[in-house]
This record gives structure tokens, C-alpha cells and sequence, in this order.
């Protein structure tokens, strides 16, 4: 497997300072940030770490799930998995910390019963590659759900 690159570049301090992050290896885009904007309610029109590990976790989970289906036989016909992160005061240090990540899936797949589907699921959830690579989260959660064509 290739080694993938992003790049970011930051101008200023922690609190006024902004940046820009680059998807470097793909090229699809370069998108500001500032802890200003990430810590406002609605983003400010730019994007901040969260975002993007959500990004990475909701997409390497649904691919997962989609390669564990597989596995049992199942046809996916289409899964949305959506990732939200948490990200508040680290208690045991001066700067801040990932609390949660809360990953919701909605699935139509043909062949499988709902407890075939909760089982993939939830081995999706402890396999993804970013699922592993985020354990030191406290809590991941997972809200799946099978639904009909």
C-alpha cells in the first residue's frame, strides 16, 4: 500500500494564527483553518482537524464494512457512515483532547440479517485501519442500522 501526504502550512500564533491544509498527494484542494474558526460553533467556512480525522474515520470505516460484507456473502448496495468528533479539554494536560467519536451508519445490503449486519458493523468499527489508529479515543461509538431497498 502507498504512503499517502498532506501538508499544512501555519502563519501566526496558536489563538490568531490561520493556515491552510493541503491534500497533497491527490490534489483535490487546499482548505483554511484557524483555531478561531475550529473552536466557533459553525466552522466558519473552514475546515480543523476534527473534521478531517471524521472524514478519514467515516471513509475508512465504510470501506471496511463494505470488505467485511463481502466476506459473508452480502451485496452492499449503498452504506453512509457519519463521523462526529468531540474534541474538548484534556484533563490531564494543559491542551485539549479527542473525547468521542460517534459513527452512525445506514445501510442497505442485500443478503444479510440484522444480526449478520450488526456483527459486521461492529467488527468494521474495532478493524478499520482508522478505528485502530484512534484507540486512544475514550469512546467510539456505533449507531448502525440496516435498512430496506
Amino acid at each position: 500500500m502507498p504512503t499517502r501526504t498532506a501538508r499544512t502550512a501555519w502563519d501566526g500564533t496558536f489563538e490568531d494564527g490561520s493556515g491552510q491544509v493541503e491534500l497533497t498527494d491527490s490534489g483535490l484542494g487546499t482548505f483554511e483553518m484557524s483555531f478561531k474558526k475550529r473552536s466557533s460553533e459553525d466552522g466558519g467556512g473552514a475546515t480543523n482537524p476534527e473534521e478531517l480525522i471524521g472524514a478519514a474515520h467515516s471513509s475508512c470505516y465504510s470501506m471496511q464494512l463494505a470488505a467485511l460484507l463481502g466476506q459473508k456473502g452480502a451485496t452492499p448496495v449503498s452504506i453512509e457512515t457519519t463521523a462526529k468528533v468531540t474534541l474538548g479539554e484534556d484533563p490531564d494536560d494543559k491542551g485539549f483532547k479527542i473525547h468521542k467519536i460517534a459513527l452512525t451508519v445506514r445501510a442497505e445490503v442485500e443478503g444479510i440479517d440484522e444480526a449478520g449486519f450488526q456483527a459486521a458493523a461492529e467488527d468494521a468499527k474495532a478493524s478499520c485501519p482508522l478505528s485502530k489508529a484512534l484507540a486512544s479515543v475514550p469512546e467510539i461509538t456505533l449507531d448502525a442500522s440496516l435498512e430496506s431497498a
